[in-house]
């Protein structure tokens, strides 16, 4: 059982010699372009879908030789023609990877759902889609760090500036949970979701937030306290409705 990875992963690694041979990766990133229509957004776009495909039903190692051999390589090809649109090798691999790896839970190839609704007893479909909706946070950390490369600790080389980064992209991280789940400490009003995307906006792109403020891009971390500002209203404008909140969950159970 626990040659299973490494046979897949061999296995792959011919896959990948074939790919290389017949100039598949090329292809890939020839269509990429073309449907792209030379928007950064649409190709990230694109090969986020693609990379979710390729990633069904394989292992996370076999799932990363592929991504990095044929999806990546768009990317990186793609953002070297646009002048001010640099990407990190490393973060057009890992943003390839996460969504990859996204697709073990995701209907309905994804191998985990089986597992999941074999313990739950539950249907495998909407255990499927039941995960997707609380992966989906996840979904929007790589189109993060591919603009804001600081999230992946790039050419970061302070202790102090790494932990700053990390839990401000954590309370971001946080923050859309909550915008996507309708929870915080108690059930989200209508009017709220928008506040909570506008903080992790905040923590999550503070390089793209600091220009409207007037702040230059050496001091975007004094955004920081905004977020937290903003996060910390919504608690005290939700705390006073926990008990009901709680009541009505108990109540639906």
């Amino acid at each position: 059982r626990n040659m299973v990875s490494v046979a897949v992963a061999t296995a792959a690694a011919g896959v990948i010699v074939g790919i290389i041979a017949m100039g598949l990766g090329n292809l890939v990133t020839a269509i990429i372009q073309t449907l792209s229509m030379n928007s950064v957004h649409l190709m990230l776009v694109i090969t986020a879908i693609a990379s979710l495909i390729l990633g069904m039903g394989i292992p996370t190692t076999a799932t990363y030789i592929v991504v990095a051999s044929l999806t990546a390589p768009a990317i990186i090809t793609i953002a070297a023609q646009h002048e001010h649109f640099a990407v990190p090798l490393m973060a057009a691999h890992l943003f390839c990877f996460y969504f990859g790896v996204l697709a073990d839970d995701t209907p309905p190839v994804g191998l985990a759902t089986y597992a999941a609704s074999a313990i739950a007893k539950s249907p495998i479909i909407p255990t499927g889609i039941q995960g997707f909706k609380y992966h989906i946070r996840t979904a929007i950390l790589p189109f993060m760090f591919i603009f804001n490369s600081d999230l992946i600790l790039h050419n970061i080389n302070s202790w102090l500036q790494a932990i700053l980064i990390f839990s401000m992209a954590c309370i971001g991280s946080f923050a859309f949970a909550s915008a996507t789940q309708g929870w915080f400490v108690a059930r989200n009003k209508i009017y709220e979701i928008p506040i909570f995307l506008c903080v992790t906006f905040i923590m999550m792109r503070p390089d793209a937030v600091a220009p409207w403020l007037g702040i230059p891009h050496s001091g975007r971390y004094l955004v920081y306290p905004i977020g937290l500002a903003i996060y910390g209203i919504l608690y005290l404008m939700q705390r006073p409705r926990i008990a009901e909140s709680r009541r009505i969950a108990e109540m639906k159970k």
